[in-house]
């Protein structure tokens, strides 16, 4: 379970492992009454009311049927094993994985050298910025080629693409040709995550299966 994070329009934004989420809210139950209301929402969220009002709003990160009861409908749903691609890029840096259920089945991480910024000005500066700009180009290029060797022969089984890091590189990836099928795929919003490394994708199973809780409690409302 992550932090809490305020949440827009009040309240608290969480994200709980599904295995931990009926837990959680039987601890929720017990604080603020039991579950008055269960609606599942046409945008696949579910939303829950306490007998004191707190609402409780559920999101999976991958799509699923209502079917009643719906909370355990929901949870199940949540549970299920799926298999996702991971695409994250930074300047000079990219990983790419393939995730099913918490294991992580398939992974590369590279990186090109990308200079830095300098203080130079004149014809120094407008040398280096297109010297900066071909290498990022070769980053851009390299993590395209990266990611149809390692996600396009599980593209049959991906249900979902999660990006993360520099959101222009990710689309300037993505806008390659071969990963048509794959972009179409990319869900919202991308991983808050650090450089891609191997450590990171490691992590990445867990973000990708997570629920994402928003809670608001009466005192939250005043």
């Amino acid at each position: 379970m992550t932090r809490p994070r305020p949440a827009p329009g009040g309240g608290r934004r969480l994200r709980v492992a599904p295995e931990r989420l009926g837990r959680w809210l039987d601890g929720v139950a017990e604080r603020h009454g039991a579950f008055a209301d269960v609606v599942a929402d046409d945008d696949g969220t579910v939303r829950l009311t306490c007998t004191d009002t707190t609402t409780i709003v559920l999101r999976a990160p991958f799509g699923w049927t209502p079917e009643q009861p719906v909370l355990a409908g929901f949870t199940e749903a949540a549970r299920a094993e799926r298999t996702a691609a991971v695409l994250l890029v930074r300047r000079g840096r990219w990983a790419v994985g393939v995730c099913t259920g918490e294991r992580l089945v398939a992974s590369k991480v590279d990186a090109r050298q990308v200079q830095g910024r300098t203080a130079a000005g004149g014809w120094s500066q407008q040398r280096f910025a297109r010297r900066r700009g071909h290498q990022t180009d070769a980053v851009v290029t390299s993590a395209a080629d990266t990611a149809a060797r390692v996600l396009l022969p599980h593209l049959a089984d991906v249900v979902a693409l999660f990006t993360g890091g520099d959101r222009g590189l990710v689309d300037e990836v993505l806008a390659d040709r071969r990963l048509t099928g794959l972009a179409a795929l990319r869900r919202e919003p991308s991983l808050e995550v650090g450089e891609p490394t191997k450590a990171v994708l490691l992590e990445t199973p867990g973000q990708l299966r997570a629920v994402e809780v928003t809670i608001v409690e009466p005192g939250d409302r005043a």
